[in-house]
């Protein structure tokens, strides 16, 4: 009697430790609503189900009033949520904290129960480029939303490396170096990705010490949203990556130089600690010790031990044994390790991993131990050149964007495409669907559309294009859903690549352009045009659409009108060269006008989030210096790798570069005199240099009329030239 007593008592426990999980699954999802709007919290309602078959689930209905929507955990219940809030109440919800969700008047009903599985369990978000190209300076305020948004998508295995400098930070000086020495070592906050990836050293530092101490706290509350929502937040681990002086520390140490990266001079080259050394082990243990100390753990690390640098040696013997040994040193520690992993690899040193050498790096690891990211899927997908990467699970990836560059790009009909073949193909192997964007920028469809691939919606391309332009439209609209048909349809297959930015924010070069048109320009006109024939402009994505549109148009016009002076210059054409200069003028003043209708389209906004986070004049300017720096010179060989179309930037910077070109190109012509191309570099060089380290205030455009008319009234200026 008493020992049924006892089974009856536990079990009564356990369930109230379940009912209190759920309760809390429910707690959070309602909170992430009311975070998006006070009337959204009090008409829904969520409510815990089961799993289906182990798969996250979510269920949508109308009842007594209420839009009830039901989840396995909080992810689920708040995929449910957007995913009312995208058909029914035809909202997008931005990942910029600053856009507010604007809700309809009337909060719809459901017509009909639905119920949608995930088809994969894992949903990926984020790359180690992000934290460069647009978050370097986030807030907390920025990054709750970015988590919202996440959760919204599905996302449930976030990449999390805020913060690791003050984990570092504790490890090295414990093994004693200074602390000039290490914070020396780190670079310039925007610059911490490629620090991270062990690609440079120093560049732009040192690090200040009260970086590190804001980092902290905000990675604590990064985490603990995100495991809140049911997230796995990926944190990093010792990859090998160690600092050069510490070879003075540790003289017998097996510490070797990397190969140099993207034209940066030796100085700026990263060390690696081979794994063998005792002195590994060593390390990954301080370091994992002290990171669960500050942020605890999910039990599953990114770890990229050569990413766009070579290995100290290609031996497929010495590749497995480095993967043998990391992961051994990583489970010493934490026996539940997990390692995930980038396949960019694969892609960028393609040459260089035969499959071989590849099977060794990964069968080092034992099966289903190892994760790996299939990076760059819409143009190459890697699992297909390496057999399914030899039984380690993965997760198909799609990229969209290069460093944060603001132009029209993206494969996604055909990333699409993609997913449903390895899907079919792949069976269990393939756990996971996700995006490694380098940068937000402002058009979010292709990653929603990615992420939506994750569950069993079973929409057509019909059904997933005009529930996209009437939340845009902010209502049923078919000029915008033509738009966006032509759009997905044609224009949107362009394969992202790097330096891909339109004409005006590239070096000018004589005779020599850095892009190509790669669709047909009279589509993009008539998407314009499309988008154009609304009554008004009731939404931030249609605000977007119509800036990204726009200024695409005016780009390629740019690139026309660069070509047509060249030809004069060489045809010793006055009247049509100076005919020609002139008219690019105007496109970068209208180009910089355009884009002061979206405040994350322009450059005062990137340079006070860096200045807001600095507590002095001096660190203020250091990181404003660094804000500057990423999105034109950037360093080594990548001067316009992230190079932006904004407010700000286009005629404080860029305009002022063609200017350069501009004049040096007038000086030969009225002189007789052959165009100097090298005191044309060394002017344009000096002026970037002082306008990177320059804290005087940016030129700002204005326009001085709303959106619509300004873009109708642009349409009708070039007309003639568009229309060509």
């Amino acid at each position: 009697m008493a020992r049924r007593f006892v089974i009856c008592i536990m079990v009564m426990l356990v369930a109230v430790a379940a009912s209190g999980a759920v309760n809390g699954d429910v707690e959070q999802a309602m909170a992430l609503a009311g975070r998006l709007s006070s009337r959204l919290a009090s008409k829904v309602e969520f409510l815990p189900i089961d799993a289906d078959q182990g798969r996250d689930v979510f269920t949508l209905e109308s009842r007594g009033g209420k839009i009830v929507i039901g989840g396995n955990n909080a992810g689920s219940m708040a995929v449910g949520l957007n995913r009312y809030l995208n058909r029914y109440c035809r909202v997008t919800v931005s990942w910029y904290a600053t856009v507010p969700v604007k809700l309809p008047a009337v909060l719809p009903d459901v017509p009909d129960r639905e119920r949608v599985t995930a088809r994969v369990p894992q949903r990926f978000f984020l790359n180690y480029c992000t934290w460069g190209y647009t978050m370097p300076f986030w807030q907390w305020r920025d990054w709750e939303r970015l988590i919202d948004w996440m959760a919204l998508n599905g996302v449930n295995l976030p990449l999390a490396i805020t913060g690791q400098e003050a984990v570092w930070y504790n490890v090295w000086t414990r093994l004693g170096m200074s602390d000039q020495q290490v914070r020396s070592y780190f670079t310039g906050p925007a610059y911490l990705p490629w620090h991270r990836m062990a690609n440079i050293d120093g560049w732009c530092g040192p690090l200040p010490k009260e970086w590190l101490t804001q980092q902290t706290a905000l990675q604590q509350r990064i985490v603990e949203r995100e495991r809140a929502l049911n997230m796995r937040p990926v944190l990093p681990a010792f990859a090998g990556h160690v600092p050069g002086a510490l070879r003075d520390l540790f003289p017998d140490a097996d510490i070797q130089a990397l190969g140099g990266w993207a034209g940066f001079d030796k100085a700026y080259r990263t060390y690696f600690l081979n794994s063998e050394d005792p002195l590994y082990a060593r390390i990954q243990r301080l370091f994992l010790e002290e990171q669960t100390r500050l942020f605890g753990t999910d039990h599953i690390y990114g770890i990229d031990p050569f990413n766009e640098v070579d290995p100290p040696s290609f031996s497929p013997d010495y590749l497995n044994k480095v993967s043998r040994h990391i992961y051994e040193s990583l489970t010493a520690v934490d026996p539940d390790a997990e390692w995930l992993q980038m396949a960019w690899f694969l892609y960028y040193q393609r040459e260089d991993y035969t499959a071989e050498r590849t099977r060794a790096m990964l069968t080092g690891v034992p099966q289903g131990k190892m994760t790996m990211l299939d990076y760059y899927c819409e143009y190459k997908e890697m699992w297909r050149e390496h057999e399914g990467f030899y039984g380690q699970p993965f997760i198909w990836c799609y990229l969209g964007n290069f460093g944060g560059n603001t132009n029209v790009q993206g494969r996604v009909r055909e990333a699409g495409k993609r997913i449903e073949r390895a899907l079919a193909e792949c069976g269990d192997n393939l756990v996971g669907i996700g995006s490694t964007l380098e940068g937000l920028d402002v058009q979010q469809f292709p990653y929603e559309y990615i992420l939506e691939k994750a569950w069993n919606f079973g929409k057509t391309d019909e059904q997933v294009i005009n529930e996209l332009a009437d939340r845009h439209a902010g209502r049923e609209s078919e000029p915008v859903r033509q738009a966006w048909k032509l759009l997905y349809d044609s224009v949107l297959d362009i394969t992202p690549g790097n330096f891909a930015a339109p004409l005006p924010c590239s070096y000018p070069q004589m005779n020599k352009e850095s892009r190509t048109v790669k669709y047909d320009k009279r589509q993009l006109l008539a998407v314009w045009d499309y988008l154009l024939m609304q009554d008004e402009v009731k939404t931030d994505a249609m605000t977007i659409d119509l800036i990204w549109v726009g200024r695409q148009l005016l780009g390629d016009l740019f690139l026309t009108e660069k070509q047509a002076l060249d030809q004069a210059y060489q045809q010793g054409d006055r009247t049509a060269f100076f005919a020609h200069s002139d008219l690019l003028y105007e496109i970068l003043s209208d180009l910089d006008n355009l884009n002061s209708h979206h405040p994350h389209a322009t450059l005062a906004q990137w340079l006070q989030q860096a200045r807001d986070l600095g507590s002095t004049p001096k660190v203020k300017d250091y990181y404003e210096m660094n804000a500057r720096r990423l999105i034109t010179t950037w360093g080594g060989s990548l001067n316009d790798y992230a190079c932006r179309n904004w407010n700000g930037l286009m005629w404080d910077y860029y305009a002022k570069r063609w200017e350069i070109y501009f004049r040096e190109m007038t000086v030969a012509m009225l002189s007789g005199n052959e165009f100097l191309e090298d005191a044309y570099r060394t002017a344009t060089d000096k002026f970037q240099e002082k306008w990177v380290t320059s804290t005087e205030e940016v030129v700002q455009g204005s326009a001085d009329e709303d959106l619509l008319t300004h873009c109708r009234n642009l349409r009708q200026k070039y007309n003639d030239l568009l229309e060509q």
